[in-house]
């Protein structure tokens, strides 16, 4: 499937991983919910199409947190290159524009949120031959947006990061009570500067590391228990929920491979990289 691919890499701009992307034919790819604002930014001769429930996007576009739940969105096109984006929650809306509560959990295109820029960036990522290049160029983009944007609040953003670093096993009350907020203050806040309710967010967060688990291999009986899953069929539920698909189907999702969780050397099992394609530029999530 893949012709070239360029696995995550970070981002000088905290919060932000990136990865490059040229596919002759992409064919029906499922995209799996991740707990972080999706941009992809597309140069390539062809345009990559988004379906989803609501219709179509295609182009470059921006997808809230948990986009895709229930297995409700596919990518598809012809000669796609593209740059991906994953932007923490926290420092989206600066680097959008908009707080993406105002996504309303869509796919956007990236023209209504940026208008003529979108079509700059376009062109310049065009312009350029290497992905170092394309990196660098994104990079910038993303640096000077970061650094002109409305930052969210301490609070929200502390809650954020203790709900990740804990992969979502850490109680909501906990949570405000660390702040000192009520409860409905926090799911207020965060919801309204982040897009995703605080409970949301953990669930998200707790899914996204079991299933990288399960394409890393590990057993569903091992990674529920290790997860914080009451037991193996809550582990099953919660997959079928955000995914659409069964955690033993789920593994073999190659859009789940672009870390280097499962895929660690840069390289998609099963497919070469051809002669003269650049080395694989990996980071960490």
């Amino acid at each position: 499937m893949w012709d070239v691919a360029c696995p995550e890499r970070p981002s000088r701009v905290a919060g932000v991983t990136m990865a490059g992307f040229g596919v002759r034919d992409l064919a029906a790819l499922r995209m799996v919910p991740h707990p972080a604002v999706t941009l992809v930014l597309e140069f390539g001769a062809g345009s990559p199409v988004m379906d989803h429930a609501a219709g179509q996007q295609r182009g470059s576009v921006v997808a809230g947190p948990g986009i895709g739940s229930g297995g409700g969105l596919w990518a598809r096109g012809e000669d796609v290159e593209c740059v991906q984006v994953r932007l923490s929650p926290v420092i989206a809306r600066a680097v959008l524009g908009v707080s993406p509560a105002e996504l309303d959990g869509a796919v956007v295109a990236l023209d209504d949120l940026w208008g003529r820029e979108a079509s700059r960036i376009r062109e310049r990522l065009g312009s350029v031959r290497s992905w170092q290049e394309r990196f660098a160029l994104t990079d910038a983009l993303l640096a000077r947006r970061h650094g002109s944007g409305p930052p969210v609040d301490p609070e929200v953003a502390w809650v954020w990061r203790r709900i990740v670093g804990s992969r979502g096993l850490l109680r909501v009350d906990v949570l405000a009570a660390e702040v000192g907020w009520s409860r409905k203050r926090l799911w207020s806040r965060f919801g309204s500067q982040l897009g995703l309710a605080p409970k949301r967010a953990a669930k998200l967060v707790r899914f996204d590391h079991a299933v990288h688990r399960l394409v890393a291999g590990e057993g569903p009986a091992r990674v529920a228990a290790d997860a914080g899953y009451a037991d193996q069929s809550h582990l099953h539920r919660d997959v079928v929920a955000f995914t659409g698909t069964t955690p033993a189907a789920v593994a073999g999702e190659p859009f789940l491979a672009v870390d280097d969780i499962a895929w660690p050397d840069g390289t998609i099992p099963g497919e070469p990289r051809r002669s003269g394609d650049p080395g694989p530029v990996t980071g960490r999530r």
